[in-house]
């Protein structure tokens, strides 16, 4: 009896221990509740071992939770590989990598999604406002100095009454912010430490200036305003890490500089980029990209540059359509930046556009070639009906959609009052046609009116046929209706699937 005890006391211990690697839980369907019970709070990323964007976040991931585990913390970092887990993956309505959700109390019915940075700060700091109070409160002065020692940026607002109208305000901004730790004091030492004489709030950060101190009527909406102008560096540098900072913010329109960091003049470079910056806090992410980066050269190519042309300005807008902007002058300082940047907040410039030259036989294959340059005259053309592709040479669904389309330009041959056309959106840009996915297809049909009609039928020759002859109702929709398709336009290093 005593053996047979010992038997399952010991399987009972196999069973409860789940595995780890680097402090992160290796979860499956099989121990996925089990973990739950044992550690209610859990953030679990989904991730495919093939993606890009996953290894890029490991060794931030597993720092992160070995932040947590030398602090005593309960809160666990978890990870499954989707690719093996695939009921798992299904449950929770994984569609890209990685996924990442936290899963709060031992409820597994409705995880949060995660939504802050990929660096490991992000990731504790979003955590512990997830679980604890918004705002903590500091009485020492040892505390608040590893509050600043220990975060990229802290926030502490300093409050001789702590239930103050100014106090509130200041709570209320710190709930609506994940990803930077705040904390309140009213002690007298650690108001003298940091020489502070009056109620006030301090952002400590460990670049730029190292601290700014808030100045102006303490309202939930300025004291937000003052953190999204100081909470990144003046400078910042594009990675995978970085990204979602960048593309999740608040400021919408970013400079960026490529430039190699390799180059003898990248010093002289940055000073005069940051000096530029200082102008548009707040209103301009100024932002430098590694342009000899393997990575990267996906960035280039959105923009029509290459390696050799390195270092290059160019200027985007990510507000409802991506606008982009190129300076006159190829001058790198301080002043012609500056210049750029204001002609740009006056809205006096005009979008760049990018476009190859027409091919001479462009219209001389079953599928005519457009390019930015002749696409207004034939798409637009009244006497013609087109029907046209915007492709990506690296989207796996345009190659695997190429041959139809081939075979529906022979159905339509020269002279006839269709035609079948296909683009390079990656090379060429269209000011009245944005395209946010790989392959869309647009149909232009005959008139004066420029019409444009979105195809969201099925991909087949059929499919195509019908909805041409039926004048495009068949299949179509008015443009600007469609979803999103499987290419999706990605710049925010967030999801590993056929996409820029």
């Amino acid at each position: 009896f005593m053996r047979l005890f010992l038997l399952c006391a010991l399987a009972v211990a196999v069973r409860s221990e789940v595995p780890e690697e680097d402090d992160v839980l290796v979860l499956k369907k099989s121990n996925f509740e089990e973990a739950l019970q044992a550690h209610p709070n859990i953030l679990v990323e989904f991730y495919a071992p093939w993606c890009g964007h996953c290894k890029a976040l490991v060794p931030e991931y597993a720092k992160a939770a070995g932040m947590l585990k030398a602090e005593g913390s309960a809160i666990r970092l978890g990870k499954v590989d989707a690719t093996e887990e695939t009921e798992l993956a299904q449950e929770y309505g994984v569609r890209g990598y990685p996924t990442i959700k936290f899963f709060k109390g031992g409820d597994k019915e409705a995880p949060k999604e995660y939504s802050a940075g990929r660096q490991a700060d992000d990731i504790v700091n979003w955590l512990k406002k997830r679980t604890g109070p918004a705002v903590t409160s500091l009485t020492e002065v040892t505390e608040a100095e590893a509050m600043i020692a220990n975060n990229e940026v802290a926030i502490i607002g300093f409050f001789k009454e702590a239930e103050s109208e100014d106090a509130k305000a200041f709570e209320r901004a710190a709930e609506s912010i994940d990803e930077i730790p705040f904390a309140v004091t009213s002690d007298e030492a650690i108001f003298s430490k940091f020489e502070v004489s009056k109620d006030g709030i301090v952002l400590f950060k460990k670049f730029d200036e190292g601290r700014n101190t808030f100045d102006g009527e303490m309202t939930k909406e300025n004291i937000l305003a003052f953190i999204k102008t100081n909470q990144l560096p003046l400078v910042i540098e594009f990675t995978e890490q970085t990204a979602p900072k960048i593309f999740g913010g608040e400021i919408k329109s970013h400079i960026l500089m490529f430039v190699p960091k390799t180059a003898a003049d990248f010093e002289d470079k940055m000073t005069e980029f940051k000096k530029a910056a200082e102008g548009f806090k707040g209103k301009i992410l100024f932002i430098f990209i590694d342009s000899e980066v393997e990575d990267n050269q996906r960035i280039l190519e959105f923009f029509g540059l290459k390696k050799e042309e390195c270092p290059a300005i160019r200027l985007i807008t990510l507000e409802d359509e991506m606008t982009k902007f190129k300076p006159d002058s190829e001058l790198i300082n301080a002043e012609s930046i500056t210049a750029f940047c204001t002609r740009f907040t006056e809205g006096k410039l005009r979008p760049h556009l990018m476009s190859q030259d027409i091919p001479e036989d462009w219209n001389k294959t079953p599928v005519s070639v457009l390019v930015g340059k002749n696409f207004e005259e034939v798409v637009f053309d009244p006497t013609k009906n087109v029907f046209v592709e915007f492709y990506a040479p690296w989207c796996g669904h345009c190659k695997q959609l190429a041959p139809i389309w081939d075979q529906l330009g022979e159905k339509y041959p020269e002279g006839s009052d269709t035609i079948i056309a296909k683009m390079d959106s990656t090379a060429n840009e269209i000011e009245s046609v944005k395209v946010h996915s790989f392959p869309t297809l647009k149909y232009f049909p005959a008139g004066d009116e420029r019409k444009v009609i979105d195809y969201n039928g099925e991909r087949t020759m059929e499919g195509f046929t019908k909805f041409l002859e039926s004048g495009g109702k068949d299949g179509g929709a008015p443009a600007g209706e469609e979803e999103e398709e499987e290419g999706d336009l990605d710049l925010d290093g967030g999801h590993d699937h056929d996409e820029f």
